[in-house]
């Protein structure tokens, strides 16, 4: 495959620097290293990226759930790399050649016709950043593969959706009482992704109910479980978080299952390593997270979730010309012996803010200082009409515990952050408020 692949050097001697995955942090970083080395003709800066559209994945829930319209919400790649001066490459990274220092893309093709648009190459580096994100970790579970959903793109949050939606509309045309279990959703995992759709489908079901839908009563016909391995929901998370937000959802009436280990997905039904059976229609798998199998495979040292080993500037122990950031990085978190930064949205912007001064330091011949990771707390949504737990960490200089309403702006900045870091202050303004009148005539639910 290698000898057929086609070579794709930009037309020019300045150097080149690759980056791989266009999430959060890696579009961030591309935008601003396009903006500060692209534009000026100081280095050409390329992201390699297997989608065409850009979405924050924190609001896949939300996107799931039909809170959030993707048609408003996403980013073409193509135009985001004309605005800032970077060059977008369509397509899915699939090996690297080290000796070559020669980045392996395999062909796109199209899905209906089954035609190529675009050929496989060979992509040319001088400094790579593999910022790919992660995947669900299924720890080898029969049948999570075969009969559950993830979260990990927009076209699965968008398919759960639309099964959302369809079974709703088969249960309020069928003639006979609906059966046990019908239009229940097991949600596997009770972290943060796992607690917020859980509330976020609350919401939800009811908004969809209330568009003439008289057949079903939410009350009765829809149950929300949330199953979790550890003794508390939000394990990860301080214990007083894990408390308030196990109260909300009680008040929502969801059903939590904490100490319970699932030792099978069935085709409409979770089974329990007790022996119990939870009935549910439509199962998403929450539950871990690991790097794509890929990286592994790359010639460079990876841990046992696929994350490349990276030091304290966040290069390749092995390399010190390929970065990793993000989910797919494995950093030791400075202070907390034995531990890693955890695999959060605030980490990836702050290692692509620290690589956007790092990388320049390094073209300009300078060392940079060790990166730190800083936690500033973690913020929990709990839907539109619950209130958002949170712990505010260095960012006030010691603990400051907030809910209700301030609660939510702090976890709504947090998107405004990402979309200032790509747009900047005066266009994030704009769409905002365009977002706000359009609201206003929609909807507060997608109904397809």
């Amino acid at each position: 495959m290698a000898r057929t692949m086609v070579p794709d050097t930009p037309p020019n001697d300045r150097p080149h620097i690759v980056i791989v995955g266009g999430g959060a942090g890696g579009l961030e970083l591309a935008t601003r290293l396009g903006d500060t080395l692209g534009r000026r003709g100081r280095a050409t800066v390329t992201l390699i990226e297997r989608g065409r559209t850009h979405f924050w994945k924190p609001h896949l829930h939300e996107l799931a759930a039909g809170s959030v319209d993707l048609d408003v919400h996403e980013l073409d790649y193509l135009a985001q790399s004309h605005w800032h001066g970077f060059k977008y490459r369509y397509g899915e990274m699939i090996g690297l050649d080290r000796a070559s220092r020669e980045v392996l893309v395999g062909p796109v093709m199209d899905e209906e016709q089954g035609e190529e648009i675009v050929p496989a190459r060979r992509i040319r580096y001088d400094l790579l950043v593999l910022a790919v994100g992660s995947n669900i970790n299924d720890f080898g579970t029969p049948g999570v593969i075969d009969h559950a959903m993830a979260l990990d793109s927009t076209a699965q949050a968008d398919r759960f959706h639309r099964r959302l939606v369809n079974a709703f509309l088969r249960a309020h045309a069928q003639t006979v009482p609906l059966r046990r279990g019908q239009l229940d959703v097991a949600i596997v995992g009770a972290g943060a992704t796992g607690v917020e759709l859980a509330a976020e489908l609350h919401n939800a079901t009811r908004e969809l109910v209330s568009f003439s839908l008289d057949n079903i009563d939410p009350d009765k016909h829809i149950r929300l479980h949330l199953i979790e391995a550890s003794p508390r929901i939000l394990p990860a998370l301080p214990e007083r978080i894990s408390v308030a937000a196990r109260r909300m959802l009680d008040e929502l009436n969801v059903e939590v299952h904490c100490d319970a280990r699932v030792a099978e997905v069935l085709p409409q039904a979770v089974r329990l390593a007790d022996g119990r059976v939870i009935d549910a229609a439509m199962v998403v798998w929450a539950a871990g997270v690991k790097a794509a199998p890929f990286l592994a495979k790359l010639g460079i040292a990876t841990n046992a979730l696929n994350q490349v080993k990276v030091d304290a500037r966040l290069r390749s122990v092995d390399d010190p010309d390929i970065y990793a950031l993000g989910d797919c990085a494995a950093v030791e978190w400075a202070g907390h012996p034995g531990r890693l930064v955890p695999p959060r949205a605030q980490a990836a912007h702050q290692q692509a803010m620290y690589l956007v001064k790092a990388l320049r330091r390094r073209l300009a011949g300078k060392t940079s200082p060790a990166w730190r990771y800083r936690d500033f707390g973690s913020l929990v949504s709990l839907g539109e009409y619950s209130t958002v737990g949170n712990l505010m960490g260095n960012f006030v200089g010691g603990n400051l515990w907030l809910e209700g309403l301030f609660a939510r702006w702090m976890y709504q900045s947090l998107y405004k952050m990402h979309e200032i870091a790509l747009h900047g202050w005066w266009k994030t303004s704009l769409t905002t408020l365009a977002r706000l009148i359009a609201r206003q005539t929609e909807p507060r639910v997608k109904l397809h």
